[in-house]
């Protein structure tokens, strides 16, 4: 069993008229999230470096006659602070007020030992997958405060709870990704409205994982989109006495 109520099932307009960002949204499990939201009645906020892909998930948003999404290219190997300022200023002028906040983006890096892994390997890792994670965070919390219950969804994995040897900097990045979480969700708990959780997608059929692990059959884990209720509930009211948790979406 998860941690959805057994009695729960999203509505069709479960989302209506919250705005929710999605990073990685170009393809894999952020594509499925994006693609669940918008149908659910969100108006969603594309985040991602390959605007070509983008522009193909923004395609299929219009296309199934969901509200118009919008498209932020955005490469999370930036470390310069001002650029997420940047965007948030931009946002701000549009007066979006941000109802959810899914870091989905994640870079695998070198599967090898910690001694032969390159430190430009281990930098790329740490930034995109952490580092960016708390620039992007700390840039949209006025824009999520400004909204009645906003949630921050983390995206977490089995290695970041418990380490595994050759998953070098990205299990270190998902235990960062924990930590983050965890003192996050405890300075917001007496002073916000806004909720902050990690999830664990488990073992699911993306490009990632089929990286990962190129000698197992990709039909061996299910898709994606099998699994977006999990996103949709914990961006939904529903789970608004969620928080600072450490979640599955597998059981």
């Amino acid at each position: 069993m998860t941690f959805l109520p057994d009695d729960w099932q999203a509505s069709s307009s479960e989302l209506a008229g919250k705005t929710i960002l999605v990073t990685g949204a170009n393809r894999g499990i952020g594509e499925a999230v994006a693609l669940s939201c918008a149908q659910h009645g969100a108006e969603v906020l594309l985040l991602g470096r390959d605007e070509a892909a983008l522009a193909r998930v923004y395609d299929q948003i219009i296309e199934l006659g969901c509200p118009t999404p919008g498209m932020i290219p955005l490469d999370l190997t930036t470390r310069d602070p001002s650029l997420y300022d940047t965007l948030v200023d931009e946002l701000s002028r549009a007066n979006v007020v941000l109802d959810g906040l899914v870091h989905n983006a994640s870079v695998l890096g070198e599967r090898r030992a910690l001694a032969q892994t390159s430190p430009s390997s281990w930098d790329e890792v740490l930034q995109v997958n952490m580092t960016a994670v708390f620039l992007l965070t700390r840039a949209l919390m006025p824009l999520l405060e400004a909204a009645p219950a906003a949630s921050v969804v983390l995206t977490s994995s089995g290695v970041g709870r418990r380490g595994k040897a050759y998953w070098g900097a990205y299990a270190v990045s998902k235990f960062a990704t924990e930590g983050y979480m965890q003192v996050l969700a405890d300075e917001l708990g007496a002073t916000s409205t806004v909720r902050v959780n990690s999830l664990n997608p488990g073992a699911l059929n993306t490009g990632m994982r089929r990286a990962a692990y190129p000698g197992e059959p990709p039909d061996t884990n299910p898709m994606p989109d099998a699994l977006t209720d999990r996103w949709l509930y914990l961006l939904s009211d529903a789970s608004r006495d969620v928080h600072g948790q450490a979640l599955s979406a597998q059981s």
